[in-house]
């Protein structure tokens, strides 16, 4: 059963972003450029900026990407977190350098006294630590004790990193347990869930192409979405990083949990169907998409007489198709019968004027 009503957690802030309370589930990414690249770093943060990212990750693996932090922070339109792993003296530096946020793993960042001065550190600037647990570098004694990978490994793990964090006096935390077996994770989230109110990052890790693992994140991340678990999120894609944000935003549609742009409502087509409905469908996508439209609309493209109607008529805006032509509707009213190949420059006549 779907719960719309969130779970309770802490709002903390990176940069300007709220993350946790009453805000949006936020949504971000992370480069897959050279952090010490900072043309092509930039580049890619701008692009994601473009089509609705809000925080972004870069990795800092060593002296040389810590070296192109300030540079980045300075020119970054997006709040950006600094991904840290096995050296806590980058984390410090990347404190030092102004940004938005860490991530640390638990399962290599080193000793207690380490995170400790990096959490005194961060408590200094205000700076939000990430505990990110991953099922891949969990520590070893958990493996042992355990007998390897599991949810109790998980939750083990990040319960002990931010007991560590707390005792600093540490509060500006977020938590992510990262899996690529999606009930895994589905089962760690639920059970961190009963120990903390600190906001989840959630995500399905290492969730494959572009196409099979957008099914998977829908999969992982919609199944906590719909039990109220989550207040950011990222599209973990071995495609480009804005296909994530994509994918991203069509995923909090499906809850109604993103209401700027476009949502598509579009026949599957069957036998009944009596116009080119694929192609159709496609170049409408493709030529509405390129408008860039920020208004919350609603897009029906069908293609018989059964449903199609009915489905346009509840959309802002639809067509329901017939034999080689189709009748447009607009805010519930019949705008006129076209043939098909005019619908398209009809459609997004009629779009424009609601704009």
């Amino acid at each position: 059963m779907v719960n719309t009503k969130r779970r309770k957690t802490k709002k903390i802030y990176i940069d300007n972003v709220a993350v946790g309370g009453d805000a949006p589930v936020s949504i971000q990414s992370m480069t897959n450029t050279p952090t010490a690249d900072v043309k092509a770093t930039l580049a890619q943060i701008q692009a994601l900026n473009m089509v609705g990212c809000q925080i972004v990750r870069v990795t800092v693996p060593d002296v040389e990407a810590l070296s192109a932090l300030p540079l980045i922070l300075r020119k970054s339109p997006l709040p950006v977190i600094a991904d840290i792993h096995f050296d806590y003296h980058l984390a410090l530096g990347a404190i030092e350098a102004g940004v938005a946020g860490l991530r640390l793993n638990p399962g290599n960042i080193g000793s207690e006294a380490r995170v400790h001065k990096v959490a005194l550190a961060a408590k200094a600037k205000n700076i939000p630590i990430r505990v990110g647990v991953n099922s891949g570098s969990l520590e070893a004694a958990l493996l042992e004790k355990y007998g390897g990978v599991t949810t109790e490994a998980i939750v083990e793990s990040a319960k002990k990193q931010i007991d560590i964090l707390e005792k600093t006096g540490f509060d500006l935390i977020k938590v992510s347990l990262k899996a690529s077996n999606v009930p895994l994770m589905l089962e760690s989230y639920r059970k961190l869930a009963e120990y903390t109110e600190y906001p989840f990052h959630i995500g399905v890790t290492e969730a494959g192409t572009a196409r099979r693992g957008s099914i998977k994140s829908a999969v992982g991340i919609g199944a906590l979405l719909g039990e109220g678990l989550g207040d950011t999120m990222r599209v973990s894609l071995a495609a480009s990083p804005v296909e994530e944000i994509f994918v991203a935003k069509e995923i909090l549609r499906a809850f109604g949990l993103y209401k700027q742009g476009l949502e598509y409502i579009v026949c599957p087509t069957c036998g009944r169907t009596k116009i080119d409905m694929i192609s159709l469908a496609t170049e409408i996508e493709e030529k509405v998409d390129a408008l860039n439209i920020e208004k919350p609309l609603k897009v029906a493209i069908m293609g018989c007489v059964v449903n199609g109607p009915g489905e346009a008529r509840e959309a802002d805006i639809g067509i329901a198709g017939g034999i080689g032509e189709g009748l447009i509707f607009a805010k519930g009213k019949p705008v006129g019968k076209y043939k098909a190949e005019e619908l398209v420059d009809r459609l997004l006549e009629e779009i424009q004027k609601l704009l």
